[in-house]
């Protein structure tokens, strides 16, 4: 999940600059779902400067931590500075102007991995296939965002899938299965056009996926679009799990698992 708040200064270039969103708010999102735990990711509002992500942390307390963005030239003592304020890892979002590229992953990576953190990927899908010997020597785990970003149909969809999946089995990746309404054309309640694509991540690698809320949802605002549910999202994407166990799994022991030794 993300927070915005008026009071921090917006990244010049910004594209995405949603309403306030503030931990307080976030707390009856928690109420409403029955989740206690949150990773607060620094969205590209806010560019490089993470305080407003790490305030958040604080003001969640126990069970919140934190996905940073930095820049190629972040010094070692910010890194150990955030990872002391509860950041364990690093995002990088390439759908958007950035103020990293693909080039600089393998280095940060490098950096990062002493502290234990992850690299959080938001790529353009049709970059994997020739990514994929670079993502594959990383040091460090991968998370992709929200479905890997796939399109629901196109030419690159499959090759960008087979790239996730090979990463997936090789114990390398974890898969965020966030914001269906980012990619959906048949929308809410269900989802249903991204169904298809959950079931064969889940069926692939249950152990290696993740859920987030994605709230307060940026994109959707961006878009003008329906407020989204989340409750009625949740439940949805439990329904897409089908066993009780394997939403556990999801929703419980894997987060777990992904920041056990990062804690």
């Amino acid at each position: 999940m993300h927070v915005y708040d008026r009071r921090y200064p917006v990244a010049a270039g910004a594209t995405l600059r949603p309403a306030d969103a503030s931990v307080d708010d976030y707390r009856r999102v928690q109420r409403a779902l029955g989740t206690r735990r949150a990773v607060v990711v620094t969205p590209s509002t806010y560019g490089t400067d993470n305080s407003i992500t790490v305030d958040a942390i604080a003001a969640l307390g126990t069970g919140a931590l934190g996905v940073a963005v930095v820049g190629p030239d972040v010094t070692d003592a910010e890194l150990a500075r955030l990872h002391r304020r509860g950041i364990r890892g690093i995002r990088f979002n390439l759908t958007l102007p950035a103020p990293v590229t693909l080039a600089d992953i393998p280095t940060l990576a490098r950096r990062i991995a002493a502290l234990g953190w992850h690299v959080q990927l938001n790529l353009p899908p049709a970059w994997l296939p020739d990514a994929a010997a670079m993502l594959a020597a990383l040091p460090v785990p991968m998370v992709f965002d929200h479905y890997g970003h796939l399109p629901l149909e196109g030419a690159q969809a499959e090759p960008a899938f087979r790239t996730i999946a090979a990463l997936l089995e090789a114990g390398k990746a974890w898969v965020k299965l966030s914001g269906p309404y980012i990619e959906s054309r048949t929308g809410a309640p269900d989802y249903a056009d991204v169904q298809p694509l959950a079931a064969r991540y889940l069926a692939l690698a249950p152990e290696r996926m993740v859920w987030g809320s994605d709230w307060p949802h940026p994109t959707v605002q961006a878009r003008g679009g329906e407020p989204v549910d989340d409750a009625a999202t949740l439940r949805t994407f439990i329904e897409w799990c089908g066993a009780a166990a394997l939403a556990e799994q999801v929703l419980v022991r894997n987060p777990q698992t992904l920041y056990a030794s990062r804690t």
